[in-house]
């Protein structure tokens, strides 16, 4: 079991651990008439699909036997009235895994529809969207699946993907100069990336070869000043205070990719629902 599968694993048994579904009284107390029944997921409005393999985990981990057919999968745009599930099975494992099960389906599900609007929102564009390391905490492979769902891309999966170089960074190492060359010098290898926050910092960081580099919080105008300066010579990131309104703005620029924190910090869950058929 890779990293990734193993905290899965993880997030789904502490979740229904979480929900003490062992201890279920109102379920535990009829199980007399406990009967194989077949249940639906039923889409209430437009969205995207994710987070159908977490929510077929659950389902799994309460009840082996359980089998699901899946009408809709991950990336799928789906209107309201969709089934996208089917789960026959005991009613007895339905009803404890339920709301764990759609906890994960809504919320990555949700991820999944913001990142779609956003990228529709800049596809005449040639830019990439990203998301951010602003993730729930224990769901960010979860979550950065749903954001790939939604069209988007990822950025840093965690602090050892690549280096990159913040304010505090460059306070800790006195200049940007001296983040870089410590870098390279431990980490020859590993891809850079420097937060800057005007264009003089912009322009030590150009000298610097490195791979990219973020424009935090630029205005309008430094943005189409950066990008001239640049001459396409780095991979330029806009970063800071995007929302649906001014992403189009910024994406006419002329940069290369755009990150978003909030696909994963101001999403709204997708409204499912699970009916029961006898």
């Amino acid at each position: 079991m890779d990293l990734e599968e193993k905290i899965i694993f993880d997030i789904v048994k502490f979740a229904l651990l979480e929900d003490r579904i062992e201890d279920d009284i109102t379920t535990n107390s009829l199980v007399e008439y406990d009967q194989k029944i077949i249940a639906e997921v039923i889409v209430k409005e437009h969205g995207i699909i994710s987070g159908i393999d977490v929510f077929k985990k659950t389902f799994y981990m309460v009840d082996p036997e359980i089998y699901i057919n899946v009408f809709a999968g991950d990336g799928f745009s789906v209107k309201r009235g969709c089934v996208i599930l089917e789960i026959n099975g005991r009613e007895s494992s339905v009803l404890k895994a339920e709301r764990t099960a759609l906890n994960f389906l809504q919320r990555l599900s949700g991820i999944a529809t913001l990142t779609r609007k956003f990228v529709d929102r800049i596809k005449p564009y040639n830019v990439i969207l990203l998301d951010t390391r602003k993730t729930t905490p224990g769901m960010r492979y979860l979550e950065k699946k749903a954001v790939r769902d939604g069209g988007g891309t990822n950025h840093r999966l965690n602090l050892e993907d690549m280096a990159m170089v913040k304010d505090n960074h460059i306070k800790m190492a006195g200049t940007i100069t001296n983040a870089v060359k410590k870098i390279r010098e431990k980490f020859p290898c590993k891809r850079i990336e420097v937060e800057v926050k005007d264009l003089d910092e912009f322009r030590e960081a150009l000298s610097l070869d490195i791979d990219m580099i973020m424009l935090d919080n630029f205005s309008i105008k430094m943005i189409k000043e950066a990008v001239r300066i640049n001459k396409k010579s780095v991979k330029l990131e806009v970063s800071g205070n995007i929302r649906f309104e001014n992403i189009e703005e910024k994406a006419k620029t002329g940069v290369d990719y755009i990150s978003v924190g909030a696909l994963t910090h101001s999403f709204k869950s997708l409204d499912l629902s699970l009916n029961i058929r006898r």
